[in-house]
């Protein structure tokens, strides 16, 4: 069977719109009240199992923790996928980014999609969608990206920033200051904070790790003083891009010392726990459907084992996928159920294998996430 992709869950894709639409005194899916200024404070890799797991060390997260306080991260459950669709409000079938590492057809080439970018690939055209910096810039609502300095210039955030502004900070102390005076200084606005630390320490040390319980603590010292300081109109919604499950070494399914699964593979893309193959040109159709089959037959207790066609039919890209989007798409996605991570053994660098914390597939761990209401939308949508 395959997974469930229809959720009654919000979806991060809700979450800016939301927050404009409260500025500008409509409805919204959220069910936001009218605000003069929000933020959305993006914890990267904050799933929300792991949250309820360690709620004792984040006290100001906990006690906001609801039951309807859980949000759907789409699919991939990867950070560039799922940023840029908090910051579009699009799914990724319409605004293009459909994985971590994926084809660039037009240069016959695997990009990665958060520090690959070029001359060759384009932010404004490759991010299909306008976000919602530029849709409150059209209604005179100044928007503001607090993060730190060696992401201001990258093409990612070129591609799924524009129409903010930007203010650094190297610390999350600093961050979290630096949020509070750009509130301090407008009328109406949106700030969006973004917290990489969570993810950096579960990436290399796992996520039940002394490490990233600091840095949870740090998260949520700093939230519970940010959160004590908010005025009558102004809402604070906490969230995150992905969960992280962690996968030790002995859990890694290797492939490509064998023929039978990369026969007629030129490129693999995607991440460990969520692979897209893409097939040579030229490859006849026997081939294609025998790979498929010898995936399902190999990997199909632990792994949803689908063609591109399958995955866009059944929505796991979001209910629409454009023409230009679908070829990014791998010709066959390997998607893992269980606690396992694929690395390609022909791949020329395997430094990713010391990667403890992973996501990229659709468990709760990694498609989970929190959604936490403070100040003025502390009691919307109870």
């Amino acid at each position: 069977m395959l997974p469930a992709t229809n959720s009654a869950r919000p979806s991060l894709a809700d979450v800016l719109t939301s927050c404009l639409d409260a500025i500008l005194g409509r409805g919204n899916t959220l069910g936001l009240p009218p605000a003069d200024r929000a933020i959305v404070l993006l914890v990267d890799g904050l799933g929300a199992s792991s949250l309820r797991a360690r709620a004792g060390h984040a006290r100001v997260m906990a006690r906001a923790f609801q039951k309807s306080s859980v949000a759907t991260a789409g699919f991939p459950t990867t950070t560039a996928v799922n940023l840029a669709t908090l910051t579009t409000g699009a799914q990724p079938g319409v605004h293009g980014l459909v994985g971590y590492t994926v084809l660039d057809g037009a240069h016959d080439r695997i990009v990665n999609q958060l520090n690959g970018w070029d001359d060759g690939l384009d932010p404004a055209s490759w991010q299909r969608s306008r976000t919602v910096f530029e849709r409150a810039a059209d209604a005179g609502i100044p928007s503001v990206v607090v993060a730190q300095e060696r992401y201001r210039d990258s093409g990612f955030t070129h591609a799924v920033l524009r129409g903010a502004g930007y203010v650094s900070g190297r610390t999350v102390p600093e961050r979290f200051a630096a949020a509070r005076r750009v509130l301090d200084s407008v009328e109406k606005g949106i700030v969006y904070l973004y917290v990489s630390e969570l993810d950096q320490a579960a990436h290399a040390r796992g996520w039940e790790s002394g490490e990233w319980t600091d840095a949870l603590e740090a998260v949520d010292a700093e939230l519970g003083l940010l959160a004590a300081s908010l005025g009558r109109s102004e809402g604070l919604i906490v969230t995150a891009d992905h969960g992280v499950l962690d996968v030790p070494a002995t859990s890694h399914v290797l492939f490509g010392d064998g023929a039978a699964l990369v026969d007629g593979i030129r490129f693999v893309a995607g991440e460990p726990r969520c692979l897209q193959l893409h097939f040579e040109p030229d490859v006849s159709e026997a081939l294609r459907a025998a790979v498929v089959d010898r995936w399902k037959a190999a990997e199909g207790d632990r792994a949803w084992v689908v063609t591109r066609e399958e995955a866009i039919a059944d929505g796991w890209f979001g209910p629409v996928v454009d023409d230009a989007v679908a070829p990014r798409i791998g010709d066959i996605l390997v998607a893992a159920r269980k606690a396992i991570a694929y690395y390609d053994l022909r791949a020329e660098s395997q430094a990713g294998r010391h990667m403890i914390g992973q996501h990229g597939s659709f468990s709760p761990e990694e498609s989970a996430v929190p959604l936490l209401r403070f100040g003025a939308f502390s009691t919307a949508g109870r």
